[in-house]
């Protein structure tokens, strides 16, 4: 599969963008990562059912998670557009049900279900510049993983120089309670599906490749889906 010079400099890059909110800790909503590979249209629709998620039943879906290892918050809900809490929408897609798709330029990631129906998660994707299109799959899975910024990163970012040795998991990790590791052909793209705790990322390009979803989301999407799981992300 063949990437454009940009998707090919942006697949070299892990990076997150400057500290914010918690002095000395980078910043989980401008992680960034990517994959590249071009994707033909595939010809995919989606069109939401009527029974759209209330913000009180938002507010038990993303309430707080105790019992995880480091126990996760609950998410201010009203941060996020309603348009992006989790349901279950109709999906025409020739994809075998269990498929994670990307759609970028409508900020959903979709986990396609049996009959014409698909789990729809909202999502932050790749800004503009590192946005990429094509085919991966789950090369691995990691609970509350160790996140190490590549060399690229610490030249362009020196305060990331003293996480060279890898940031232990943890609430101010970037990779977040659960990531997703994108593969192509045995070899890891450096690119994930990760969990991010900033309600307002979602429905935005903050990224430079990297798909991320709130940590509920990302749990659920996680413990349903296998090493393996196709993987395709539509152009923006």
């Amino acid at each position: 599969m063949i990437m454009d010079g940009r998707s090919a400099r942006a697949g070299k890059m892990d990076e997150i963008a400057p500290l914010e909110r918690r002095a000395g800790l980078l910043s989980r909503r401008s992680f960034l990562a990517g994959s590249a590979v071009s994707l033909g249209a595939l010809g995919l629709a989606g069109c939401a059912t009527p029974d759209g998620m209330s913000l009180a039943e938002a507010q038990k879906v993303y309430g707080p998670l105790p019992e995880e290892k480091f126990p996760i918050p609950a998410v201010d809900v009203t941060k996020v557009d309603r348009k992006y809490y989790r349901r279950t929408v109709r999906y025409e897609t020739e994809e075998a049900p269990g498929t994670i798709i990307v759609d970028p330029s409508k900020y959903y990631v979709y986990r396609v279900e049996e009959d014409g129906f698909a789990t729809r998660y909202g999502a932050n994707v790749g800004r503009d510049g590192f946005r990429w299109s094509g085919d991966a799959y789950v090369g691995r899975k990691s609970e509350w993983a160790t996140w190490t910024p590549p060399k690229e990163m610490i030249q362009r970012q020196p305060e990331a120089a003293k996480y060279a040795r890898g940031m232990p998991g943890g609430l101010d990790n970037p990779l977040g309670a659960r990531t997703l590791h994108l593969y192509q052909n045995g070899a890891y793209t450096l690119y994930t599906i990760y969990a991010t705790s900033d309600p307002e990322s979602i429905g935005s390009g903050v990224t430079s490749g990297c798909v991320g979803l709130l940590s509920q989301d990302m749990i659920d999407l996680y413990d349903r889906t296998p090493v393996k799981t196709k993987v395709v992300v539509l152009p923006a």
